[in-house]
């Protein structure tokens, strides 16, 4: 390349694609390569709408990434955000540095079918079934080189709880669809200190969002069921109190006429 003309970009897959490559007009593999590569690893359809790159700027914005929900479950997306930023670092030594990843405000949907399992569980054990065994294997595939990322930022996650299959026998609750916000949290960083091939680097940060996921969800329903419980609890106890009196006022009420 001429000078002044060499363009050096980041093209990090966040469910585990491709790498980085030399090139200007990329956002069209990047976005290619997220959707069959997340595809392949999670078992499900991934749909990303399109990958911005600011060269300039340093950054890359993948837009409108999608996640349906495995087989047996309903049709709506397990999992999807509208933007997903990356600014980057050094890009020009291996290996290279993502400064941040940031991730807002992404859409969880945690459904549990008639049996009690999950979608989200379900979506990890699959993504940690289809781990590359080697680093060699990774490599056929393709450019992977090492990358470092110093942080990676989720915030503001909207999670849908669907209990609406599962059947909780005597506590007869009433609302099983409900939605809560979680807290930011970091799931970086990764790679360090002489980095990681990229696409694990996306498996990782996939794999730190469902952990996280995952088990506010379970804490969430474990606290939404024991409020049930408490309740249903209250009820019978009432309803005993109430029986008592009235056989109470029964016997005793020739005392008082």
């Amino acid at each position: 390349m001429k000078k002044g003309t060499m363009i050096f970009a980041l093209l990090i897959v966040l469910i585990a694609g491709a790498a980085w490559y030399m090139l200007s007009g990329a956002g069209d593999f990047i976005r290619a390569q997220i959707e069959q590569q997340g595809s392949k690893y999670l078992g499900t359809t991934v749909s990303v709408s399109s990958v911005e790159l600011t060269l300039t700027e340093g950054r890359m914005s993948i837009n409108s990434l999608q996640v349906k929900n495995p087989q047996g479950y309903s049709n709506n997306d397990a999992f999807s955000v509208d933007a997903i930023t990356l600014d980057l670092g050094d890009v020009l030594n291996e290996p290279y540095v993502v400064q941040t990843i940031n991730i807002t405000a992404p859409a969880f949907l945690y459904e549990v079918d008639e049996s009690g399992q999950g979608n989200l569980l379900e979506l990890k054990n699959t993504l940690m079934a289809n781990l590359p065994k080697t680093d060699n294997e990774t490599a056929k595939e393709g450019v992977n080189p090492l990358v470092i990322v110093e942080n990676v930022t989720v915030s503001n996650v909207r999670l849908k709880f669907d209990f609406e299959k599962l059947a909780t026998g005597d506590l007869n609750i009433e609302t099983k669809t409900y939605e809560v916000t979680l807290p930011t949290f970091n799931a970086g960083p990764i790679g360090q200190p002489n980095g990681m091939p990229a696409d694990k680097v996306g498996i990782a940060v996939v794999n730190a969002m469902l952990d996280n996921v995952i088990a506010a969800a379970k804490t969430e329903a474990k606290k939404r069921l024991t409020e049930e419980a408490k309740k249903k609890v209250k009820e019978e106890l009432d309803k005993q109190k109430d029986k008592l009196l009235d056989k109470a006022n029964d016997k005793f009420k020739g005392l008082f006429n």
